[in-house]
């Protein structure tokens, strides 16, 4: 309709222009000039109308409801709103400056409207004017606190308290390919370097995408183990992310590079020891690699299939394998399966699998993994095995907050939040969860059995309560032999 208007708008032009001339009987030439200008001014018309339209085309891919609106209305809204980013499900936030894929970012560059700054999930997300530089703070604060009863050790009754995160950082974009992230964590009452990386991304086709990062790097190893602090359904990561797991830990300096498919990810990544001042002997090397796929995926449901693998080679700095996993919450350093002392480890591979899914508002996730050390001197290998099993339910509608891009959880898009007069989003969890180090002399086991409720106020507040039934028998360290009790745990929390 629009061409339409412009092309008589230029006839009736054209039509008065030409009046005097035709009462004047122009000549073939003078009529044939005339036409020739009429069609060239029609032709800019339509080449600037076609690109202003090309421009809201890309708004519209990464605006809410941009569909049903006219382009007038969308020229008026864009001076007035800043761009929304959708997620890559309408369950999850929208994505921030560093975990944008390349198709949203060049949706930003190619809007700018003057220096913006909108508020998302807790603190604003600045834009330049041309639509280059995109900068948005971050942080997350986790206070815990938990009480332990029932164990026939008295030093494992106690009750405390403490920061499981309090971190700050920022990330950000330059243009559409270049993207950064630094996180600093001071809940120990010391500055701890986490997440801190450079990255590009690009396509490869109209539908896989990749992106490559370099810096300190947080593993893609396991579900829980790839799903962020302030994200987990549970107030702590199960056994499997934290036993099967690199001697370096969760964190490692190096390089990682990622592809996205429709349904699919994959990642490999080769990194050293974590942020250290340790340059005296070689750094451990850990080579390791994880992918998910959805075979099933429909609007109200998905089904989660992931591996992942890791081998390192160990420095000679870091040939202690001793462990000591938490079984009963972070805040009860007692509550814990051992492996006894062991020394001269050379190296270890682990791997494991995921399955799992969702329908409606309930999900459930199976993991397991093993880890394979090997020992100096010829001596025999040991081998560290867990298990879990978890399940949630939404009882205010919500999905659950499943990334099908990364194939972990995010923080969920709260329908009827507290702060507008809501109920939030209230989620009932359970889980169960084994840990094996009984091949090793001195190794220990135990298993434990949590049942929570997460309300989530907003996408980026919540208050979580853990209920935990846990059992070890250890053949080593303070607390020996077979012990049961009872830890409860609470959490509020704060995303941004």
């Amino acid at each position: 309709m629009t061409h339409m208007m412009l092309r008589g708008g230029c006839a009736a032009l054209a039509l008065i222009a030409a009046t005097p001339a035709l009462a004047q009987t122009p000549s073939a030439d003078d009529l044939a000039a005339l036409v020739k200008a009429q069609a060239a001014e029609i032709a800019a018309l339509k080449a600037r109308l076609d690109k202003i339209e090309g421009q809201q085309a890309a708004v519209q891919a990464t605006t809410p409801h941009a569909a049903s609106q006219t382009a007038p209305q969308m020229a008026q809204q864009d001076a007035a709103q800043p761009l929304v980013i959708t997620p890559f499900a309408p369950q999850i936030v929208p994505p921030g400056p560093a975990d944008l894929d390349v198709a949203q970012a060049r949706a930003v560059a190619a809007n700018p409207a003057g220096v913006t700054t909108e508020w998302g999930a807790g603190l604003p997300v600045f834009r330049s004017a041309d639509g280059v530089f995109t900068y948005k703070p971050r942080g997350r604060i986790l206070v815990d606190v938990s009480s332990t009863m029932g164990s026939k050790y008295g030093g494992r009754n106690t009750t405390t308290t403490g920061m499981r995160a309090l971190r700050l950082g920022l990330e950000g974009g330059v243009g559409p390919h270049f993207f950064y992230q630094f996180e600093s964590d001071f809940s120990e009452n010391e500055v701890d370097i986490v997440t801190a990386f450079l990255g590009y991304r690009n396509k490869i086709s109209s539908k896989v995408d990749y992106d490559v990062r370099a810096g300190h790097l947080f593993n893609d190893r396991a579900f829980e183990g790839s799903t962020g602090s302030d994200s987990t359904p549970f107030l702590e990561r199960g056994v499997v992310s934290t036993a099967i797991i690199p001697q370096r830990g969760f964190y490692g300096i190096g390089i990682m590079g990622r592809m996205f498919g429709p349904n699919w990810h994959a990642s490999l990544s080769v990194t050293g020891d974590r942020v250290d001042g340790e340059q005296a002997t070689n750094d451990s090397r850990t080579f390791s690699g994880r992918a998910h796929w959805n075979p099933i995926r429909t609007d109200r449901s998905l089904l989660h299939v992931g591996g992942w693998f890791f081998d390192e080679a160990l420095s000679s700095a870091a040939t202690t394998l001793t462990r000591s996993t938490v079984i009963g919450g972070r805040f009860n350093g007692a509550v814990r399966v051992t492996t006894g002392e062991l020394l001269g480890g050379r190296s270890t591979t682990g791997y494991g699998a995921e399955l799992g899914g969702y329908v409606g508002g309930l999900w459930v996730m199976g993991e397991a993994g093993r880890r394979i050390a090997r020992l100096d001197g010829g001596r025999p290998s040991f081998e560290s095995k867990a298990w879990s099993l978890s399940s949630g339910l939404f009882l205010t509608g919500e999905l659950p907050p499943y990334n099908p891009r990364l194939g972990s959880f995010g923080q969920p898009n709260v329908l009827d939040p507290v702060l507008d007069g809501g109920l939030g989003a209230i989620e009932l969890t359970a889980r169960y969860e084994n840990l094996d180090y009984t091949d090793l002399v001195l190794g220990g086991d135990g298993w434990a059995a949590t049942l929570g409720v997460n309300w989530y106020l907003n996408s980026f507040t919540r208050i979580q309560l853990n209920g935990i039934q846990w059992h070890t028998n250890n053949r080593a360290g303070t607390y020996t032999g077979g012990d049961d009790g009872q830890t409860v745990s609470a959490r509020v929390g704060v995303t941004f």
